[in-house]
Formats: structure tokens, C-alpha cells, sequence
């Protein structure tokens, strides 16, 4: 039988996949928190949950997949909102226990509230401060959350 002298791009693919879903560390609920980053401003858009499913998910299309903790189930970002979120870049942090995603925002929008961000109740000694104004009505935007 002849021996197998290559491999094709989606075997590599695949195995660099699987390579680096082996290397990220899950916490007891097989999940690992994922910051997504925009990656034209630097401004971090939001966190969310990844199990290995959605991670691998992630890797091959190149659009992030979380998983939703209080649904219990994977959930495709922008599904819903139209709102995806394409792949430029995703890494490990140094414990391999956290992941960065530098994305492109489609839509502009990656909050469930309307806004282009998910960190905008700021801390300030006389207050918490609203820092991010609402792009677009959630209800404009769909009628279950993403």
C-alpha cells in the first residue's frame, strides 16, 4: 500500500484545530471566557463563554460561536441581530485559560443593548456613568436577545 505523502489544506487545517483546542484549558464546566476585540479600534466589544464545540466552530468558519450559558446551547454571534463577528486573529493567553478574538463587527453593533460595545456602565467617584450611547433600539434590532 502506498504511504500518504501529503496532506491536503483542510487535514492541516484540521489539525491545527485540533492542536489548539488541546491547548486551551477549560474550567470544570468545559467552558473558557472569550474576549472579542475589534480589530481596527482595539476597543473591547465584549466577554462570553466558549466550550470546545463553539471554539472549534469558530476556528473553521471564521465567525464567532459562543456558548450561551443561561440557554445552554451554542450560539452563532449576530444569529438573531445580523451581527456577526468575523475572525481576524483568536489566541491564548499565557495559562491558556482565557482566549483574545480580534474580530470585525459587522453592523457595528456588539451589545444586546444596541451598543457597539458591552462595557459602557463606568465606574467614577460620583457615580456610575453611562459611557456608550445606544446605536440602534434592541427591540429595533430583534425580538429575542443575542
Amino acid at each position: 500500500m502506498p504511504e500518504k505523502t501529503h496532506q491536503t489544506t483542510d487535514e492541516f487545517i484540521n489539525e491545527f484545530i485540533d492542536e489548539f483546542i488541546a491547548k486551551a484549558v477549560f474550567n470544570k464546566q468545559g467552558l473558557i471566557p472569550a474576549i472579542a476585540q475589534d480589530v481596527h479600534t482595539q476597543t473591547v466589544l465584549m466577554m462570553a463563554w466558549m466550550n470546545a464545540d463553539s471554539l472549534r466552530l469558530t476556528l473553521e468558519k471564521q465567525e464567532m460561536v459562543y456558548y450561551s450559558r443561561s440557554r445552554q446551547q451554542l450560539w452563532h454571534k449576530g444569529e438573531t441581530s445580523g451581527h456577526t463577528q468575523k475572525v481576524h486573529r483568536i489566541m491564548l493567553d499565557c495559562d491558556a485559560d482565557a482566549l483574545l478574538a480580534q474580530v470585525e463587527q459587522i453592523g457595528g453593533i456588539a451589545c444586546h443593548t444596541g451598543r457597539n460595545h458591552c462595557f459602557f456602565q463606568e465606574y467614577t467617584p460620583s457615580g456610575i456613568k453611562i459611557n456608550t450611547p445606544v446605536i440602534k433600539s434592541p427591540t429595533a434590532i430583534y425580538s429575542s436577545s443575542d
